[in-house]
């Protein structure tokens, strides 16, 4: 598509108050699904990361992996079980939990941002101990439960001007790898950071009044609203642990949480610097409204 010279310099001014306003910001993104697993898509969500790491802003990429994990589990003739939506994990498969999220997935990554222009290096969670963790269930096996996350690593990366690009693996201090749900890591990462804003990138729209209805986005959710949208039924399945991350997010001091369409080519531009966004928003009703009198 053309667009003439004037147009682009509108689409610049357009965003510089969304640009002026996340300055020096910290902005954390978590990666994953079908966004990760298309090429096209893959290229898209990086070069966003790298034009707002260029215009400024602190961005951590926090990502997941679930099918590449499914399909080299299958490489090697183990089936994955889940329950409850969390893959049941036992040693060998948390050895090839490590091996796909810190190696394959986290240095694919680290390396397509390197070849668009960016500057990333790649963590993992059992680097220098941090994201700690212990048996969330004997059921699920080496599942994790986060006992502590030390961000000072990422922070040493941002300030050295650098994209952290963190798999989501945890370990003890017995020497234990383990599989932690990468929205819990992302909301743990974004609160001790204190990060201005964490966008959850997802397969739907956002948050549905009637999940049959694309048309019935919820645009901006209060945290406290939450219980009562559960009890409704408008949160439900796979979306209940997602929002109780988003809240947990808020309730660390994360001013606002993002939930969007990964497959919409350049979703995470057009939330964070247009006036539209294009999914739901979480945040402290509270403080919202005292800096949004209007919104009452």
């Amino acid at each position: 598509m053309q667009i003439s010279n004037s147009d682009r310099a509108h689409v610049l001014t357009h965003a510089l108050p969304y640009i002026q306003k996340y300055n020096n910001k910290i902005l954390v993104v978590k990666y994953g699904g079908n966004a990760m697993v298309n090429d096209e898509l893959k290229k898209y969500v990086m070069s966003d990361i790298i034009l707002l790491s260029l215009i400024g802003i602190k961005v951590v990429l926090v990502h997941g992996g679930g099918p590449e994990i499914t399909d080299m589990l299958s490489k090697v003739g183990k089936k994955s079980e889940f329950v409850n939506g969390l893959r049941v994990t036992d040693k060998e498969t948390a050895d090839i939990v490590q091996m796909v999220l810190a190696g394959k997935v986290n240095k694919g990554l680290v390396n397509l941002i390197q070849s668009m222009g960016g500057k990333a290096i790649g963590l993992s969670g059992a680097d220098g101990h941090m994201i700690e963790a212990k048996m969330r269930d004997p059921q699920l096996g080496y599942v994790g439960e986060i006992t502590k996350i030390d961000v000072q690593p990422i922070r040493d990366m941002l300030e050295k001007g650098y994209i952290p690009v963190v798999s989501t693996v945890g370990c003890d201090n017995d020497g234990n790898v383990y599989n932690i749900n990468a929205d819990t890591v992302a909301a743990g990462i974004a609160g001790g950071l204190k990060a201005e804003s964490l966008i959850s990138m997802t397969d739907i729209a956002g948050i549905l009044r009637d999940k049959d209805d694309p048309n019935s986005l919820i645009s901006r959710i209060y945290i406290e609203d939450a219980p009562k949208l559960e009890a409704a039924g408008i949160i439900s399945g796979g979306m209940i642990p997602k929002v109780q991350c988003c809240v947990d997010a808020i309730n660390m001091g994360v001013r606002k949480v993002f939930v969007i369409d990964g497959r919409v080519p350049h979703s995470i531009i057009i939330e964070v610097l247009t006036d539209e966004g294009i999914g739901t928003m979480f945040v402290n009703g509270e403080e919202y409204k005292k800096r949004h009198p209007e919104a009452r």
